[in-house]
């Protein structure tokens, strides 16, 4: 009998609901907020943490990690994506609420031709990013059922992100990047990257969905890393917008140049009064919020011990939408800098995901039913590595980022723990159970994230100069 999900209060639910609708309809109501569609945005949220119906499915399996073979539902991550991308379709027109209201209380002209103006840019963009997030659901939820191999799981993130580069390049997107300071005697201030942009965006958009899905294989890894990310994403998104309150911090005292605003209604905090910038941060908002929701609710069926898995669809979804705000809202840099614990784990997976090192199906670390513990995970090799092989792994070793196991006679390497974060955890850490480890992952992840606004507003000035927008 299949393992029952966790009971969420009634009164919880029942709380939440009318609250929903208050932010929901606020926007309706006179005085108009200064942004509407963010408090609309923010009650669609409540409604995504809300919605009663996860952990329904017809495919289970069991959790390897685990003493019982219960069998668990999978690929919750497809609940979640619908329920997320049926919240912003029909948020659609409260992102646009203020452009409607403008044109329903426009009188016709009685001469002449009146054209009224509508964001129709804002509104392709928009649609674009639904239809990627739909292909990423689709293909993830394939992969979920088809069990689809590695080196064909990598070109689906691509495929995924064709609506957004199709609009970017009919709306005539910048593909200009600002070139670091101590490069500029070689390319200038700007340099014109053309059609290579549009492969770096593409592999923006694989690199986000992957780098999830192979930072995974214990109780709220891939959620835990997706829900501090968008945090990090909206914390990032509020230094840009205009509240009626301001401070700065002293970014001086580091040897800044300039500090960090934050708030201010005429000078939009980081945005320097700019309404593009504004709005920008505005889209990756609505984007962000109901995915911290819908993450914050399948967290609460997903923390050890699962009572639901996500599968692939979830990091394909997540992935794409960090992928989605990255792109569209032009803050690709520091996105990336959100990402250091997964690009650390891709780094050191690269031997195993190509070929050098023996990958096996699953390298989730190695559980010791006696004691409850996990321990690194290891893979064998079954004849004599090469010698680009061996030099890796030795240099590996050397770091303490692997443990191997060398014949005493040849030095011929037999076997090498298995090259992820986690099993680099239990390598520095010693065992631990599942709990403790994912408690490990996400405080990195958060760690990760502090260090990233550090660099990215503290250190930054080094590299490039001026407001850097």
């Amino acid at each position: 009998m299949a393992l029952q999900p966790r009971p969420v209060s009634s009164i919880l639910l029942f709380g939440l609901l009318p609250v929903a609708i208050w932010f929901i309809a606020r926007p309706l109501l006179e005085p108009i907020p200064t942004l509407p569609a963010l408090y609309s945005s923010i009650g669609f949220s409540i409604l995504a943490f809300a919605w009663p119906t996860f952990v329904k499915a017809g495919l289970k399996g069991r959790d390897l990690l685990k003493i019982y073979n219960d069998p668990i539902p999978e690929s919750q991550g497809l609940v979640c994506a619908s329920i997320y991308i049926l919240l912003l379709i029909l948020f659609i027109p409260f992102a646009f609420s203020q452009p409607i209201r403008q044109h329903a209380g426009t009188k016709k002209a009685q001469e002449g031709i009146s054209v009224d103006e509508f964001p129709h840019y804002q509104l392709s963009v928009y649609l674009s990013s639904l239809l990627s997030l739909l292909i990423a659901t689709m293909l993830g939820f394939l992969d979920d059922v088809f069990d689809i191999r590695w080196r064909h799981k990598l070109p689906i993130p691509i495929i995924a992100s064709i609506p957004l580069l199709m609009v970017y390049y009919a709306e005539k997107g910048n593909t200009n990047v600002v070139v670091p300071i101590p490069l500029r005697f070689l390319f200038g201030t700007l340099l014109n990257l053309g059609p290579l942009y549009y492969v770096y965006m593409s592999l923006l958009s694989t690199f986000a969905t992957n780098s999830i899905n192979i930072l995974a294989g214990i109780n709220g890894s891939e959620v835990g890393q997706a829900l501090i990310i968008a945090l990090s994403v909206i914390v990032n998104d509020l230094l840009y917008l205009p509240w009626p309150v301001d401070f700065r911090i002293p970014l001086h005292l580091l040897g800044n140049r300039a500090e960090v605003e934050f708030g201010g209604v005429w000078s939009a905090g980081m945005a320097y009064g700019s309404r593009e910038l504004v709005e920008r941060h505005l889209f990756s908002l609505y984007f962000m919020l109901p995915l911290v929701a819908v993450c914050i609710g399948f967290l609460y069926h997903n923390w050890y011990p699962a009572r639901a898995f996500p599968g692939d669809t979830l990091c394909y979804v997540t992935g794409m939408a960090f992928a989605v705000v990255g792109i569209q809202a032009h803050f690709s840099k520091t996105l990336l800098l959100f990402f250091l614990p997964q690009i650390f784990n891709f780094i050191l997976s690269c031997p195993q995901l190509f070929g050098l090192v023996p990958c096996p199906r699953h390298r989730v670390p190695r559980f010791d039913s006696n004691t409850n513990l996990l321990y690194p995970s290891k893979t064998l090799f079954e004849r004599p590595p090469s010698r680009l092989t061996t030099i890796v792994l030795k240099l590996f070793a050397a770091l303490r980022l692997t443990d191997l196991i060398i014949h005493p006679s040849t030095g011929v390497i037999m076997e090498a723990t298995n090259l992820t974060i986690l099993n680099f955890f239990l390598i520095r850490l010693g065992p631990m159970n599942e709990k403790r480890l994912v408690q490990v992952l996400i405080a990195c992840q958060v760690a990760g994230s502090v260090f990233a606004f550090f660099v990215r507003y503290g250190l930054a000035w080094l590299v490039y100069d001026g407001d850097r927008r």
